[in-house]
């Protein structure tokens, strides 16, 4: 009898067949057991490899995540693209903060890398205004409970943090000249996410970074609209991610 050898993925029909009939919990352990078994690093193989699995990053997402409704992967996603951004001139915007939740994050990246660049962060920090329009299905009053102190008590008073209390795009009022390396946005209604590409977009620095929160959410489909209108005629295409977010990279 022939040697057991190690099973190469999908090739042999017999995987195929498997995984086709086998529930997926049952599978998953079955690829667990069959495939990865004990290569390196084989805990972050969710099935595939899965960086925001790493014990170091897990303890940095315990740290905020009793205030944030943001999974994991997608603040690997942020952490990852602002750190390769920190290098790129400009400095750091998100756009939508709510409760603190990746402003914290944003923060603590930016304090490794010596806080050289300001972190500004745009909210009316009382929640959604009214909204006209079928793709935006939020309410009025809708993430209401926050509040400018609330925040300030979660991400912190370094010198290096600003805070614009306000509705876009009236905040950005006196920040014409600055340049910017890394925006998150995550402002789900379709003309707030308009005006913020159509501020930040000409002040982002070449190679610099754009992470849209709410690109393929169902709950705000005014996402989707506004970015596809605003790339049509840019030399960008938005990267679609299957956490639900989508990115740039300014050419």
């Amino acid at each position: 009898m022939k040697k057991l050898e190690l099973i190469r993925t999908t090739r042999i029909p017999f995987i195929t067949v498997a995984k086709a009939i086998t529930p997926p919990i049952i599978w998953q352990m079955l690829y667990k057991f069959l495939i990865v078994r004990n290569i390196m690093r084989s805990e972050c193989y969710k099935p595939f490899y899965s960086p925001w699995l790493e014990a170091v990053f897990v303890r940095e997402y315990q740290t905020i995540k009793p205030y944030t409704l943001c999974p994991i992967e997608n603040c690997w996603t942020l952490e990852n693209m602002l750190t390769n951004a920190t290098n790129i001139e400009g400095d750091v915007v998100e756009a939508g903060v709510f409760q603190g939740r990746t402003a914290l994050l944003l923060k603590k990246i930016m304090s490794r890398q010596g806080g050289s660049k300001l972190l500004y962060l745009f909210d009316s920090f009382e929640g959604m205004k009214e909204v006209n329009g079928s793709d935006n299905r939020h309410l009025l009053g809708d993430f209401n409970d926050t509040s400018l102190e609330q925040v300030k008590s979660v991400v912190g008073t370094e010198k290096f943090i600003v805070y614009r209390k306000g509705w876009i795009p009236e905040t950005f009022d006196g920040l014409e000249e600055k340049l910017f390396c890394f925006v998150h946005i995550d402002l789900d209604l379709y003309q707030s996410i308009l005006d913020c590409c159509e501020f930040v977009y000409p002040r982002l620095s070449r190679g610099g970074v754009i992470v849209f929160d709410d690109y393929g959410y169902a709950s705000c489909p005014g996402a989707l609209r506004a970015i596809t209108e605003f790339f049509s005629d840019k030399p960008e295409n938005p990267l679609a991610l299957q956490t639900g977010q989508a990115l740039i990279y300014k050419l």
